[in-house]
């Protein structure tokens, strides 16, 4: 073993080795046809393929994503082997048989955007959210609309409200139940499920939800007699049936555990019918999952042992399930499970390499901690130690630490094993992942932490579970670096700019100046800052109080910045006043303009260069060490 400082270790786990072997694993389907998934090829500059049985339908230049809502998901669906899916180029529907290597075109060629669709074999139509971009002088008019698959004509189902979701069609495809929601409320928020008749004979119904209450995945019963769905009523996210005759409410599993994800876009889900009166449903407790079945007969509910603590993406057909799901020393995976045997089959994993035991010996080991932060109150943080069994650091030294600000920021830190953190870890850099305030997984209340607190929660408790570390003697206070993509880049530079504890950091496609987000950003999220900070322009004062552009005299450390140029959701702009304002101070910035990226970055050339170039300069300007590679 040899004896050199932390942050200057020799790793097999390369930018290069992250990027070849590995994939973005995101929704998995089961038909009789057999299991479908979407796997994201940063290889194919970002490509996203579907793939059948392990072979692809589709060759370039096809690519399955929505842009609906600019985050996208539920871009595909699958009925008896046809597939369905949303083309990245043009955002056409299009069609592909079973059989055929070519999609045809549903949809003709517009400014629409499509998703989250499902299909009506008796009407021989697609239902889904559509999104009208012809007239560019106003908002995109979000609805949800029945296709016909034949002809490509639409006709409107539900309009009205600013944004949809969910659309579920009954059995007996008489009744459509869907989600809807409006400005300023984001999903999460609140959200109102309704059901309507889809022969017109009466208007839709409101089931549940409300301005306070966020309903996430309406699901009918296979027999058409309930809706299923989960509410955040009681300040946790369950679920609940719904009687379509007499349309009472009864929760089906009350517990201290969140049933739902925050819905930044389409397709999500956690649970799913497996027969009559099975669901297999997951769920996240403390910041970890689990997955367990409820016989709704009985209201017995029975864990299911698995390796893993993340899932997302479960589906049913009968007694088998898929799900996406990983663990600290699992990465994300597709798994295909049989109820009647217990036996769960790995389908698919976004990297090869951690089955490679020349690789697999330098993972870290994950810790789940809990520390004090401001108020008294407490926050949550998975924490990775510096390990590389090739090497010990001199006596009296501690490792750096990198603080990860994860996005949203309503997201939450994965405890699914993540090549990106044992790049660091393996280095000799200790890596804090920290679940701040407006985090989910720990309750509304936790969640709403942040409500008019953006800027000032989330930075203290990334500052607490730093100083909580060094503290504790595990990390080098001096050395201490902070870094976030989307709302944690907003994080990162407030965190920079108002606190004097980080040495440096760096903002992925970050927000430098809150105001200017809610002048120009996307439709979907224009309105999310009156919950976070406060209606703009009424409270520029509060915007120009939280703003590290506004107060860039208070940013003197190093920090570089990561954005792509085709970025709608935090346009270029941002990072560019932020990094001019830096250069005419002198402080040290570094600034990388990613050409044909958007919000997060798919191509492997970019992973690769943003993951490298945010290590070098580190090493040059705060933990003064030199690299071996």
């Amino acid at each position: 073993m040899k004896t050199a400082p932390y942050a200057s270790w020799r790793s097999p786990i390369t930018s290069d080795l992250i990027v070849a072997r590995s994939i973005g694993l995101s929704e998995i389907r089961l038909d009789p046809a057999g299991i479908y998934w979407q796997e994201s090829r940063p290889h194919e500059s970002g490509r996203s393929a579907i793939v059948h049985q392990g072979a692809d339908l589709f060759a370039p230049p096809f690519s399955s994503r929505t842009r609906v809502h600019e985050y996208g998901g539920g871009a595909w669906a699958v009925s008896s082997g046809v597939l369905y899916f949303s083309n990245d180029s043009d955002q056409r529907l299009y069609r592909l048989d079973p059989g055929a290597t070519t999609p045809f075109p549903i949809t003709p060629a517009a400014a629409m955007r499509f998703a989250d669709g499902v299909i009506d074999p008796a009407r021989d139509s697609w239902i889904g959210i559509r999104e009208d971009h012809t007239v560019t002088d106003r908002d995109p008019i979000n609805t949800v609309v029945r296709i016909d698959l034949t002809s490509g004509e639409a006709g409107t189902l539900a309009e009205g409200h600013d944004f949809y979701s969910s659309p579920r069609l009954s059995p007996d495809g008489r009744w459509l139940a869907y989600l809807a929601w409006d400005h300023p409320r984001m999903p999460w928020a609140g959200t109102t499920l309704y059901v309507v008749a889809l022969d017109g004979s009466a208007a839709p119904a409101v089931i549940a939800g409300s301005e306070t209450e966020s309903i996430f995945q309406p699901e009918w019963s296979p027999d058409g007699a309930e809706l299923i769905f989960i509410s955040d009523r009681t300040g946790w996210g369950n679920l609940y049936a719904c009687a379509l005759d007499t349309l009472q409410i009864r929760p089906l599993l009350p517990m201290e555990a969140e049933f739902a994800y925050p819905q930044w876009v389409f397709g999500l889900s956690t649970y799913a019918f497996a027969g009559a009166g099975r669901i297999v449903c997951s769920y996240t407790s403390q910041g970890l999952g689990r997955i367990g079945s409820l016989d709704l007969r009985s209201g017995r509910f029975t864990p299911i042992d698995l390796p893993y603590s993340d899932f997302s993406s479960v589906h049913a057909l009968g007694n088998r399930v898929v799900f996406r799901a990983g663990s600290a020393t699992t990465p994300a995976s597709f798994v295909l499970l049989d109820l009647n045997t217990g036996q769960a089959e790995t389908v698919k994993q976004a990297t090869e390499a951690a089955g490679d035991p020349a690789i697999s010996r330098y993972f870290t080991r994950v810790e789940s901690i809990e520390f004090p932060t401001t108020g008294g109150r407490t926050a949550y943080a998975l924490y990775y130690p510096a390990y590389n069994p090739d090497y010990q650091a001199p006596d009296g030294d501690k490792p750096p630490l990198v603080v990860k600000c994860h996005g949203g920021p309503t997201a939450a830190a994965s405890s699914t094993l993540d090549l990106r953190i044992q790049y660091w870890t393996s280095r000799g850099i200790a890596v804090l992942d920290v679940n701040y305030g407006g985090s989910t997984g720990f309750g509304r209340s936790y969640r709403e932490r942040l409500d008019g607190n953006w800027g000032v929660v989330d930075v203290d408790d990334c500052v607490s579970g730093a100083r909580y570390l060094a503290g504790r003697g595990l990390v080098d206070a001096a050395r201490s670096v902070i870094t976030g993509g989307s709302a944690g880049g907003y994080t990162t530079l407030a965190a920079l700019t108002f606190r004097d504890y980080f040495r440096g950091g760096a903002s992925h496609y970050g927000v430098g100046d809150p105001a200017a987000l809610a002048r120009d950003t996307h439709k979907f999220e224009s309105r999310y800052l009156d919950g976070l900070i406060g209606p703009y322009p009424e409270r520029e004062d509060l915007y120009r109080e939280r703003s590290p552009l506004a107060h860039i005299d208070g940013l003197s450390v190093p920090v570089i910045f990561f954005q792509g140029d085709e970025d709608r959701v935090v346009p270029p702009n941002q990072a560019e006043a932020m990094v001019e304002a830096l250069r005419q101070k002198g402080t040290p910035v570094g600034y990388f303009l990613f050409a044909g990226e958007q919000h997060g970055f798919r191509k492997a050339e970019n992973i690769k260069r943003s993951l490298d170039a945010e290590l070098y300069f580190y090493a040059i300007n705060i933990f003064h060490t030199a690299l071996e590679f």
